[in-house]
């Protein structure tokens, strides 16, 4: 199908945003990618709201995956699940104030088929089924702009790269058949004197991953390179920054490609679906399900 492409090697590797695209709202931002003329990263894109992961898998799998999400720390904290659409349900009716198209809406999805990664593709409308069940997390993304507002640089959105991404030794609580899925983090380097504040501003982003995990010697977590990321792509660390670790939405990708389910869906890391709910807007977890 056009619209989809076998991985690029190496797979996580993603191409950022060489200068940062303006949108006026995230509507318009959603339409971008809905017509494919915005198809990189979303980092530092539509700043104060909330971005989302994403993941859709058939109804048969979806009842143990969200349990799983819901365990305490650290799975729900990698997790935090922001909406659960119903079952063959395409548009987001808590994240989104106008029409949305989960299936078009994002810059870049990743097919799983039985775990392994099948293409990337910038729509999914080919491969949608009836049964499938979609799950939108809280991101990191979403805390960038209150750093940003406290004077705390976000390399990242400088460097108009992609947040890096890695897998750690931080195991998630095994449930059904979601077992040892480590928890995914995010690095931003922070100057070491701002460390304190971050982690002070970003407790508050609860549904967005909230606090670090970890702040300092990467190898207490099981990263031996910083340079070398799991997903994303490596950022700069200036002369006195430490390296912060948030739990990162990634995690539920890495879950969701262990389930039984033949298919998956999920976003490109990096590639979120931008909302338009304000980041600083802590709602409680929305599911359409009664």
């Amino acid at each position: 199908h056009d619209a989809c492409a076998t991985p690029p090697l190496p797979y996580h590797h993603l191409m950022s945003n060489t200068t940062t695209p303006h949108f006026s709202s995230p509507s318009h931002l959603r339409e971008a990618c809905r017509n494919e003329t915005h198809k990189t990263d979303t980092s530092g894109l539509c700043p104060g709201y909330k971005q989302a992961n994403l993941v859709i898998l058939p109804q048969k799998h979806a009842y143990a995956f969200e349990t799983w999400c819901r365990i305490e720390f650290p799975n729900s904290r990698g997790c935090p699940i922001l909406e659960r659409l119903d079952a063959g349900q395409t548009m987001s009716k808590a994240l989104a104030t106008n029409h949305t198209d989960i299936r078009t809406d994002l810059p870049k999805y990743r097919v799983w088929r039985n775990g392994r990664l099948e293409a990337e593709c910038s729509n999914v409308k080919h491969l949608w089924r009836d049964d499938f069940v979609s799950f939108l997390f809280g991101c990191s993304f979403s805390f960038e702009q209150a750093l940003l507002k406290a004077g705390i640089p976000v390399r990242n959105i400088e460097q108009h790269r992609n947040v890096a991404m890695y897998k750690t030794n931080i195991m998630c609580k095994d449930h059904a058949c979601f077992n040892k899925i480590p928890l995914v983090v995010s690095m931003r380097p922070i100057p070491e004197h701002q460390v304190h504040d971050a982690y002070a501003i970003t407790a508050r982003f609860t549904d967005t991953h909230g606090a670090p995990v970890h702040h300092g010697d990467p190898s207490a977590i099981g990263i031996e390179d910083l340079s070398k990321v799991d997903f994303g792509e490596p950022v700069q660390m200036h002369k006195d920054d430490v390296p912060v670790f948030w739990a990162c939405g990634v995690t539920s990708t890495m879950a969701a490609i262990e389930s039984p389910a033949e298919v998956v869906i999920t976003h490109a890391p990096g590639h979120m679906f931008v909302s338009d709910v304000l980041d600083e807007d802590h709602g409680d977890v929305v599911t359409n399900e009664s």
